[in-house]
C-alpha cells in the first residue's frame, strides 16, 4: 500500500519549491479526481522507471517515427497536454475507473512549474491539431514523466520516443514511470523497490563524477552524449533542440524521425 499524506485546502497552487523538494524525494502528488481541491503526496512502494537505453522502439514503431506522420514539438503547448490528460478517458486494462487523478488544483500547479522552467512536455500534432502528447518534471539528470495522452494510434508511443531520444541527448539517466503498465512495459519500464528507485535517484542528482556520472552501481544507464563540461545535464528543451541538430547534421536525407528510429536499432 503507497503511503499518502493529506495536503490542506490551501493554497490553491502547490507551492513550486514544495513540489520540487517532494520530486528530489521520490514523492508526487495526485488527487481523488478532477474537481478534488486536496492532493495527497505519493510515495509508492513499487516503483516503474523507463532505462533510457533499453527503449523497446517496435518495428510499428520505427515505421511511424520514419514516415514522419506526426509534427513533434517540445513545449509548444503545455497546458493544453495537461488539459488532454485531464480528460476523462474510457476505462481500459491500465485504468479501471477512467477517473483522472490530475486535478484543476494539479494542472494550475504544473503550468506554473512550467512557467519557471520545471515542467516540459512533448506534443504530437495533425494538420495543426494535438493529437497525442505526454508532460513531466525536469531536474539534474532527472525526468518524472506524470501522463500522456493519444487520440491517434501511435501518437503517444512517438511522444515517448521522442522524449527517449532527447533525453538521452541530454546526458539524463533515470526516467521515471511513477507505476508500471502493460503499455510501459511493451516498450522496457521496468519495476524496482522505492528504496532501489530512492538509490537512483541520489545518484542522479549526485554531483557529475569523470568516468562515473555519480551512478548507483549497477543501475544499467548509458550517459548519453549530451553533458556539458560541468556534467550537468541539459533541460528537455535544450536535449529537444540538440537532437534536432544532430539530425540536420546527420544529412538532408535524414529526417528527424528516422535519424531517432536509426538510434534506437543501433541500440538495442
Amino acid at each position: 500500500m503507497n503511503r499518502v499524506v493529506h495536503d490542506p485546502l490551501t493554497p490553491q497552487v502547490i507551492d513550486p519549491e514544495l513540489l520540487m523538494l517532494a520530486y528530489r524525494g521520490g514523492i508526487f502528488p495526485m488527487a481523488d479526481s478532477r474537481d478534488d481541491p486536496e492532493v495527497f503526496w505519493v510515495e509508492p512502494q513499487r516503483r516503474a522507471i523507463l532505462p533510457l537505453e533499453h527503449f523497446r522502439c517496435s518495428r510499428s514503431l520505427a515505421r511511424s517515427l520514419r514516415r514522419g506522420r506526426f509534427r513533434v514539438t517540445c513545449n509548444e503547448a503545455f497546458a493544453e497536454v495537461m488539459a488532454q490528460c485531464a480528460a476523462p478517458r474510457r476505462k481500459s486494462h491500465d485504468d479501471s475507473s477512467g477517473e483522472s487523478w490530475i486535478s484543476d488544483r494539479i494542472v494550475a500547479s504544473y503550468v506554473r512549474l512550467h512557467q519557471l522552467g520545471h515542467a516540459h512536455s512533448i506534443e504530437c500534432w495533425q494538420d495543426e491539431q494535438l493529437v497525442g502528447g505526454l508532460y513531466g518534471v525536469g531536474f539534474d539528470r532527472v525526468f518524472c514523466g506524470e501522463s500522456m495522452f493519444s487520440l491517434v494510434p501511435d501518437s503517444s508511443k512517438v511522444a515517448l520516443a521522442w522524449l527517449v531520444a532527447a533525453l538521452r541527448r541530454a546526458g539524463v539517466t533515470l526516467l521515471d514511470c511513477q507505476f508500471i503498465t502493460p503499455h510501459l512495459a511493451s516498450l522496457g519500464a521496468v519495476e524496482m523497490s522505492q528504496k532501489q528507485y530512492l538509490k537512483l535517484l541520489k545518484a542522479a542528482q549526485a554531483p557529475y563524477v569523470a568516468g562515473g556520472l555519480g551512478e548507483a552501481e549497477g543501475d544499467g544507464f548509458g550517459a548519453g552524449e549530451g553533458l556539458g563540461a560541468a556534467g550537468a545535464a541539459l533541460a528537455l528543451p535544450d536535449g529537444f533542440a540538440a537532437l534536432l541538430a544532430d539530425a540536420a547534421g546527420a544529412g538532408s536525407s535524414s529526417s528527424p524521425g528516422n535519424f531517432i528510429a536509426q538510434s534506437f536499432t543501433q541500440t538495442s
